[in-house]
């Protein structure tokens, strides 16, 4: 479990790619203080399992299936990518609950300044905005924001400059993908209501009521 603020901004080292998996080297720092065989980290939003380390570098597996259905597969050597270590149990939440499973990828559309914010303009499609709302969470590239607008074709979502400069999304332009991953609480809800009939109890209610 992980809470979408990000520890640190890693550098890919190399990547091992066969047919459909792949081996990533990151190197990083802060992450790598405590780190143990078996951790958890996620990388751009991506839970991944540490399987060899240095006091500097971590090696970590990903599968055909993460390849496929993440932007993982457009990483390459230098490439900057955010981190983040599994919550402590005596960490604080300073976040919202992202599990490190995308649902899915986004496109930027635009980024425009505003004030000191940045909005960016993420397309993606009807399914994931569906388990969006507007004042949501919603998680990009492992960042943990909330949406300030949501359409029948994109979100906008607001960084703040520290969050604009200390994670990749500083780095991205229109055209680029990122990983995102939907309010885990919020798609709980959704599947109780499929499974409901006759329940007074909307999305359209939920949204309303501020959920």
């Amino acid at each position: 479990m992980f809470t979408g603020i990000i520890e640190e901004l890693g550098t890919v080292e190399t990547i091992s790619q066969s047919t459909q998996a792949m081996e990533l080297a990151i190197r990083a720092s802060k992450i790598l203080e405590d780190v143990q065989l078996g951790d958890s980290i996620a990388v751009n939003g991506v839970c991944l399992t540490v399987k060899h380390f240095s006091p500097t570098v971590f090696l970590a597996d990903v599968m055909p299936e993460t390849v496929k259905a993440t932007s993982l597969q457009q990483l390459a050597a230098g490439k900057p990518v955010n981190l983040e270590r599994a919550m402590s149990a005596n960490g604080r939440f300073g976040g919202h609950i992202v599990s490190g499973h995308v649902d899915g990828i986004a496109t930027i559309q635009r980024k425009r300044p505003v004030a000191n914010a940045v909005y960016i303009d993420l397309a993606m499609e009807k399914h994931l905005i569906a388990e969006c709302i507007k004042k949501g969470s919603i998680t990009v590239d492992g960042t943990s924001l909330t949406i300030f607008e949501v359409t029948d074709t994109f979100i906008t979502i607001s960084l703040i400059p520290h969050t604009y400069e200390q994670t990749v999304l500083g780095y991205k332009k229109p055209g680029d993908v990122v990983n995102i991953e939907t309010d885990l609480i919020g798609k709980y809800v959704k599947k109780h209501l499929q499974n409901q009939t006759g329940s007074t109890i909307t999305m359209d209610f939920l949204q309303r009521t501020g959920f």
